[in-house]
C-alpha cells in the first residue's frame, strides 16, 4: 500500500508493477487524506521604505509571495506627526519607514490592493487618530465602505512614554485621541481593532516578563477607563469595545518562559474583562495579540544565528493553542546591521510558512494542559504581575507611574541587569561572549550589499511632492478643516469624524498635528535615568580610577553630554550609556530625545562638556552627525571629540570617522564599562592634544 504521496520511497514502488517505475510513466497515487488543521495565523512582515510607490511594490511583493496580511512601518517624521520637510525631519524622511503626509500618499501606499480584502496593522501611536482616518478616506476612495475595513491601529501611547518615544502631547490628552478611535469605530468601523496594547517595545526597552504582564495590563485598565469616563460609549455597549482591544508582545529567546507568559497574559485579562467590566461573552473576553519576536536579542556578530532565533522565539507564541497569537511577524536575520532586504524579508516569511504548513502543530490541541511545571510558571508569573500592578495601583494608575518615572526607572534597571548580566557572562549570548571564534559569514560580507540602504534623494523627491501637493489643493477647503478640527478638540467633541474631513480636504500630516499641538500642548517624558539604580564591579571601580586620573589633569570632573539627534524616540542604549557613565564617576548631560543639533551643539557649548556622545538608530546618522560636527566648529568648540553609537553599517562607520568623529560603536560593542573606558581615553588624548 502506497504511504508517501510526494515522493517514492523503495517501499512503496517495489509493490508497483515494474511499468510503474520506470521513466515517463504516470503511476496511480492514491488520494493523500490531509489531516484536519486549524486555521493558521496571520502571516506578516513588518514593512515599509522610502517612499509609498516603493513600499507599495514591497507589499504587493509579499503579498503575492503567500503573506496574508500587511503590517506598515511608518517613518519617524509621519509617526512624530510632523511633515517631510520640517526641520526635524531632515535625515529621516523615508529611513524606518514609509513617508505619509497626505491622502495622496495613503492612496498611493494601497494603490491595487483592495482594502475591502486586506486586513492591515499600523504601527502607528500618537496620530493614530489620523492615520486611521487617512485609511478610511483611502479605502473609500477605492469605494470601499469603511464598515468593510479590517485592521488595527496600534494606538498605544502610554507605552510611546516608556519605551518607544514617538508620544507628542501629555499623556490626558493622548489618552483622549485613543478614547475617541475607540469610540468611534466600535460604531462606524466595527471590523477594525483601534487599539493593540503593545508591550512589544517594553521588552526591547528591557523589561522583565513580570513587568511585559504587569505593565501592559495597567496600560489596557487605563484606556479602558478612559473610554468609560469620556462617556461617548453605552454601558450596554462596553463589552463590544472591550471585545475589539488587542495587544502586541514580544517574544525572546527564553521560549518556555514566554510561552508560560502569554498562558498568564491570556488568563489575566480573563479575569480583569469579567470581573472588573462585567464582560458576560466570553469570546469578547478573549486575549487576542500579534506578535513580533525580540528584535533586542539580534546579534551583529555572527548574524546568521539569529535566524534560530527567530524560530525559537516563534515557539512561543504558536506552540500553545489556548494562548496562540492571531498574527505573527518576524524580523529579519540581518536587523542589526541596517535595514532588511527584500529577501532578509522573504526569508523571514518563509519560516512562518513552513512552521504553518510544513508541520504538524495545527493539529493538535493545546500539548501543555496538564503540565504541573508550566501551569506553576505561569501562576508565580501571574502572582508577581498582580503584585507590580498594585503598586502601579498605588501610585495612581499607569499616567501617574508616567509622570512619576516609576515605570521608566524600572525599565532602565532591568535593561541595565540584562546588560551586565552579557558583559559578566552570566547570561550567554552565542558568537558575543562566548563561541566567538567562527568562519566569516557568507551572507553579510560586511558590505553595504547585504542590507537596504535608502537613497539620499528619497527626501528631497519626497519635499517636490509634498509642496505639489499643497499647491494643488483648495486652500479655504484646508482652512475650514483645520478650523473645525480645533474646535472639537477645544470643545471635547470626538475628533475623528472632523479628521476624516480633514484628510478628505488634502489636510497634511503636519498641519494637523500642530493644529492639536496648539491646543494640547507637547511633552516631555521623564527619562528614568538620574534616579536608576546602577551596578559595581571590579571593572567598574578599576574605570573610576582612570576617570578620577584624567579628571584631575582636566582641572574637573570628566563631562559627558549624551545626545538624541533626530526623531529616533528608541532610548534605550543612550540610557544605558548615561547611567554606566554616572556610574564610573563621569558627570552626565542628559536632556532625553528628539533634540535639534543646534539644541545639542548649545547644550556641549553652555555645558563645557568633554565628549559629546551621539546615539542614533534611524538610519539618519550620516546627516545628523554631519550638523553636529559642523555647528560644534562654527561654535568655536570644534576641538570637542564625537563618539557615536548605532546600528551603522562599516561603510557609514568609516565615512564619520574621516568626517571627525571620534570613535563609532555598534551592537557588537556590548560591554558598556569597555565602551567608558575608550572614552575616558579619547578624552585624555583631546586634551593632551590641545595641550
Amino acid at each position: 500500500m502506497l504511504r508517501c504521496s510526494i515522493y517514492w520511497c523503495r517501499e512503496c514502488t517495489s509493490t508497483l508493477p515494474v511499468a510503474a517505475t520506470m521513466t515517463n510513466t504516470t503511476p496511480h497515487v492514491p488520494k493523500y487524506d490531509a489531516p484536519k488543521k486549524d486555521r493558521p495565523w496571520l502571516i506578516r512582515t513588518y514593512a515599509g521604505h522610502s517612499t509609498a510607490e516603493k513600499s507599495n511594490e514591497l507589499y504587493r511583493t509579499n503579498l503575492a509571495r503567500g503573506q496574508t496580511g500587511l503590517s506598515v512601518a511608518f517613518d519617524l517624521p509621519t509617526q512624530t506627526g510632523y511633515d517631510s520637510d520640517h526641520p526635524l525631519a531632515r535625515g529621516e524622511v523615508g529611513k524606518v519607514g514609509v513617508p505619509i503626509s497626505h491622502l495622496g500618499d495613503m492612496r498611493a501606499l494601497f494603490d491595487g490592493i483592495p482594502l475591502d480584502k486586506m486586513n492591515t496593522s499600523m504601527t502607528i501611536n500618537a496620530p493614530a487618530a489620523w492615520l486611521l482616518s487617512l485609511y478610511i478616506a483611502a479605502g473609500e476612495a477605492q469605494g470601499v465602505a469603511r464598515n468593510k475595513l479590517q485592521g488595527t491601529t496600534q494606538n498605544d501611547i502610554i507605552k510611546e512614554y516608556l519605551s518607544r518615544g514617538t508620544y507628542i502631547f501629555p499623556p490626558e490628552p493622548s489618552l483622549r485621541l485613543t478614547a475617541d478611535t475607540i469610540g468611534f469605530t466600535y460604531r462606524e468601523v466595527p471590523k477594525w481593532n483601534p487599539m493593540n496594547v503593545c508591550s512589544y517595545h517594553l521588552q526591547e526597552a528591557g523589561a522583565t516578563p513580570v513587568q511585559e504582564l504587569a505593565f501592559a495590563l495597567v496600560n489596557a485598565i487605563a484606556v479602558l477607563d478612559a473610554v468609560k469616563a469620556r462617556g461617548q460609549v453605552p454601558d450596554a455597549d462596553f463589552p463590544q469595545v472591550v471585545g475589539r482591544i488587542s495587544f502586541f508582545v514580544n517574544a525572546g529567546i527564553r521560549f518556555i518562559t514566554e510561552m508560560c507568559k502569554m498562558r498568564a497574559f491570556a488568563e489575566m485579562w480573563e479575569d480583569i474583562t469579567l470581573n472588573r467590566y462585567g464582560v458576560a461573552d466570553p469570546k469578547q473576553r478573549l486575549f487576542r495579540y500579534g506578535v513580533q519576536v525580540n528584535s533586542l536579542g539580534l546579534t551583529e556578530q555572527q548574524p546568521e544565528n539569529n535566524v534560530y532565533r527567530i524560530l525559537l522565539e516563534m515557539l512561543a507564541v504558536v506552540m500553545s493553542k489556548n494562548a496562540r497569537a492571531r498574527s505573527v511577524q518576524l524580523p529579519a536575520w540581518n536587523e542589526a546591521l541596517g535595514l532588511p532586504r527584500p529577501w532578509d524579508q522573504q526569508w523571514s516569511l518563509r519560516l512562518q510558512q513552513i512552521v504553518a504548513f510544513e508541520t504538524d502543530l495545527l493539529e493538535y490541541g493545546d500539548i501543555f494542559d496538564g503540565s504541573t511545571e508550566i501551569a506553576a510558571k505561569v501562576e508565580a508569573l501571574k502572582q508577581e504581575a498582580l503584585a507590580e500592578m498594585a503598586r502601579i495601583d498605588d501610585i495612581g494608575g499607569a499616567v501617574a507611574a508616567i509622570e512619576s518615572a516609576y515605570m521608566k526607572q524600572r525599565l532602565v534597571e532591568s535593561n541595565l541587569k540584562r546588560l551586565s548580566a552579557i558583559e559578566s557572562g552570566d547570561q550567554t549570548v552565542v558568537g558575543v561572549n562566548a563561541y566567538t571564534e567562527g568562519a566569516p559569514s557568507p551572507l553579510s560580507g560586511g558590505g553595504q550589499e547585504s542590507i537596504m540602504t535608502v537613497d539620499a534623494s528619497v527626501e528631497s523627491g519626497q519635499v517636490e511632492r509634498l509642496n505639489a501637493w499643497r499647491a494643488a489643493r483648495d486652500g479655504a477647503a484646508v482652512k475650514k478643516a483645520l478650523a473645525d478640527l480645533a474646535s472639537a478638540a477645544k470643545e471635547d467633541r470626538n475628533v475623528m469624524p472632523v479628521s476624516i474631513a480633514c484628510a478628505q480636504a488634502g489636510v497634511t500630516t503636519g498641519e494637523w498635528t500642530d493644529t492639536l499641538r496648539q491646543v494640547f500642548g507637547e511633552y516631555r517624558a521623564p527619562t528614568g535615568v538620574a534616579r536608576a539604580a546602577g551596578v559595581t564591579d571590579g571593572r567598574l571601580e578599576a574605570v573610576r580610577r582612570e576617570v578620577d586620573t584624567v579628571s584631575r589633569r582636566l582641572g574637573r570632573r570628566i563631562k559627558i553630554l549624551v545626545g538624541k539627534p533626530g526623531l529616533d524616540g528608541h532610548s534605550n542604549g543612550a540610557e544605558q550609556i548615561a547611567v554606566r557613565a554616572r556610574d564610573c564617576g563621569m558627570e552626565v548631560v542628559y536632556e532625553g530625545i528628539r533634540l535639534t543639533p543646534e539644541r545639542i551643539v548649545n547644550a556641549a557649548l553652555e555645558e563645557s562638556v568633554h565628549v559629546v556622545g551621539l546615539s542614533i538608530l534611524s538610519g539618519g546618522h550620516v546627516s545628523l552627525v554631519g550638523d553636529v560636527l559642523a555647528g560644534l566648529r562654527a561654535a568655536g568648540i570644534g576641538d570637542v571629540p564625537v563618539v557615536v553609537g548605532g546600528i551603522i553599517p562599516p561603510a557609514d562607520a568609516e565615512a564619520l570617522i574621516k568626517a571627525g568623529v571620534a570613535r563609532v560603536y555598534t551592537p557588537k560593542d556590548f560591554d558598556l564599562t569597555a565602551i567608558m573606558r575608550d572614552i575616558v581615553v579619547v578624552v585624555d588624548s583631546a586634551w593632551k592634544e590641545a595641550a
